[in-house]
């Protein structure tokens, strides 16, 4: 996948992402600066100050970009979008013909996104990950974190663009929380898991906590229109960027093969209803995630790009005969 070594590109991997046993340890994210409505923290909310670099491909940046849509940023903050595709050197931004929807970095004018890393931090070790945010002010990114990213999203600009929504509610904190703790380590991060596992028995492990939470998922969903409360929150904008990536590739790529979304009455169905929320459609592109993963050259050697994109989510749901 590519690291940074002391500032150096190198085409490696963190070795402490991978535990004696073959499990796959993701590395948290290291720069964990916040922006704030009043700029208490340094970095103050302001139109057009930020920059948000981002691939279609993964569910970590899709999260922002939904969070974009909904608080109606679009105009205050301005997004790159790596082609789809792992390249030599990691998450690449230029003008292909072939993905008009993919916009180069007209900002800095960054080829690939490791460039930011080190005006950041000329010596910096680590993974360079989307999304990554920039201050265009200060010339360095603020934030690495997706889960930061998108409640200084959902909070902090409110003065800016009039939009009050809120998906974080103080009302319904604890029991978001308490989800997001079940579902990031089961789904989110538990494709990948399974993905990334260098070995049976952690392969096995990581396969059965996927479907267990799934199994549990589809069940509270089969109570509940939504994951918490009566309305749509953070934690269901969490969970579904992995949903509408697990047919098109965790599915047969990542070896979570025991049963696809479409499978799940009450996942596919919801997983529908939050794609038809008005402005997140625009967000969503299966096709990309499939030549996405296929490039990931340690999983699919061979290079070659499944044709098909199997999945349709502007079909009706019935998610309107649940009390929410």
């Amino acid at each position: 996948m590519g690291v940074l070594i002391n500032g150096e590109w190198r085409d490696e991997e963190l070795p402490q992402e991978t535990d004696r046993g073959g499990q796959f340890k993701r590395a948290d994210s290291q720069l964990r600066n916040r922006i704030t409505s009043d700029g208490s923290s340094g970095f103050k909310a302001e139109a057009g100050r930020y920059h948000l670099y981002v691939a279609h491909g993964c569910p970590w940046a899709h999260r922002t970009l939904i969070f974009r849509a909904l608080k109606k940023l679009d105009h205050a903050i301005t997004v790159a979008y790596s082609i789809p595709g792992l390249r030599v050197q990691g998450w690449t931004f230029e003008s292909d013909p072939a993905f008009p929807d993919c916009t180069p970095d007209t900002v800095n004018g960054f080829h690939y996104l490791h460039e930011a890393y080190t005006a950041t931090d000329a010596r910096y070790t680590g993974k360079v990950t989307v999304p990554t945010l920039w201050d265009k002010k200060t010339k360095r990114i603020v934030n690495n974190e997706s889960s930061e990213i998108i409640r200084m999203l959902n909070s902090e600009f409110n003065a800016v663009t009039g939009d009050r929504t809120d998906f974080y509610p103080a009302a319904l904190r604890a029991e978001i929380d308490a989800i997001n703790a079940r579902v990031y380590p089961g789904v989110n991060n538990g494709v990948y898991r399974c993905g990334f596992a260098k070995s049976q028995a952690a392969y096995e492990e990581a396969y059965d906590g996927l479907f267990a939470t799934l199994d549990e998922l589809e069940e509270r969903l089969s109570r509940r229109r939504y994951l918490v409360g009566g309305q749509i929150t953070e934690a269901d904008w969490r969970l579904f960027p992995t949903l509408v990536r697990f047919d098109v590739a965790y599915f047969s790529l990542f070896k979570c093969n025991k049963q696809r979304i479409a499978d799940y009455p009450n996942l596919s169905n919801y997983m529908r209803e939050l794609y038809q929320v008005p402005g997140v459609a625009e967000t969503v592109k299966p096709r990309y995630y499939v030549i996405n993963y296929y490039s990931i050259a340690k999983l699919n050697p061979s290079g070659i790009i499944p044709k098909g994109t199997p999945i349709d989510l502007g079909q009706p749901h019935d998610r309107a005969s649940l009390a929410a």
